[in-house]
């Protein structure tokens, strides 16, 4: 496959997921801004706005509808899902000889029907909205897709990318401790209330969410089954045929992480959350670098063979 092709293909999976993440951590943390009057606005947005990767000017008050305009509708900042839909389609533009023709449709319909502006009565269903979008994009590659190195690279993309937002939810926990979010809440944003309770058959507690979110391995947005999803896809693009460990960098980040928090006890994690959420977010970040210099490096000037006459 040309580098050109599996790049796009992995940022593909990458800002669909994105796109869902964010829907879904805002669309939470946003009603609870609405509906608990004692939680400290300005603080709860710039606390926000700080996990997500975005900063604001210190001189101004942020309020609900500013977190909402710069993280959900503004097609210049890269941490918005107005920005990430777009550039999932502009990759889907790129690979269009691989990418389905369904897929293709999907994701440049949903860019056309992207608002600019958000009312404050519709925004649930806005989120309710990318999350659909989202959902079908995804459901067309897993039900039409070959496993072959195309669902790998755009499988690949959309591991890395949970295990950062799910990373990125936790750490908000912990951020403003008198008006951060209830790990119901957190549980609830990610869709993992239900599983929770299957799994637990009890009221959230900090250990027992924590731990659901971090280290199940059936739950497929913890971060341990992202992490474990991610190098699985890596190791089946190339294949370790030698008698040694893999020499590949990305295989080797994400294995390290993923072994760190398979046997570091969970009341050492949740005792300072905040760090390691930040080493989980470091590594999906260094195991992104070293898939990009190992498998479409951008930055290989041509080689000319002979002399041109």
């Amino acid at each position: 496959m040309l580098s050109r092709i599996a790049e796009s293909l992995f940022w593909i999976g990458r800002y669909i997921e994105r796109a869902d993440g964010t829907a879904r951590i805002l669309d939470v943390h946003l009603q609870l801004l609405l509906e608990d009057p004692w939680i400290e606005e300005d603080a709860a947005c710039r606390s926000l706005l700080s996990v997500m990767g975005s900063d604001a000017p210190d001189d101004v008050e942020l309020t609900r509808a500013d977190v909402l305009s710069m993280l959900a509708v503004d097609r210049h900042n890269p941490a918005s899902i107005a920005y990430s839909l777009g550039a999932a389609r502009e990759n889907a533009r790129r690979a269009r000889e691989i990418v389905s023709t369904e897929l293709w449709e999907c994701l440049n319909t949903t860019r056309a029907r992207m608002p600019r502006k958000v009312s404050s009565d519709k925004v649930h269903e806005f989120f309710a909205w990318v999350r659909e979008r989202s959902a079908l994009a995804v459901g067309i590659i897993e039900s039409a897709t070959s496993r072959d190195e195309v669902w790998q690279f755009f499988t690949l993309g959309r591991s890395i990318e949970r295990a950062d937002m799910t990373a990125r939810l936790l750490a908000t926990r912990t951020l403003t401790e008198a008006s951060g979010p209830s790990w119901t809440t957190i549980l609830r944003s990610v869709g993992a209330y239900e599983a929770y309770l299957r799994t637990y058959r009890g009221v959230p507690s900090a250990r027992n969410a924590a731990e659901f979110l971090l280290l199940d391995r059936l739950f497929p947005r913890s971060v341990l089954f992202a992490i474990s999803r991610a190098e699985a896809c890596l190791r089946e693009v190339e294949p370790n045929t030698a008698r040694t460990f893999s020499s590949d960098a990305g295989v080797r980040i994400l294995g390290q992480m993923r072994s760190e928090l398979e046997y570091k006890p969970i009341a050492e994690i949740l005792d300072d959350l905040p760090t390691h959420m930040d080493a989980v977010q470091s590594a999906t970040s260094a195991a992104s670098e070293a898939i990009r210099q190992r498998y479409f490096p951008t930055s290989a000037a041509p080689t000319w063979v002979g002399e041109r006459s």
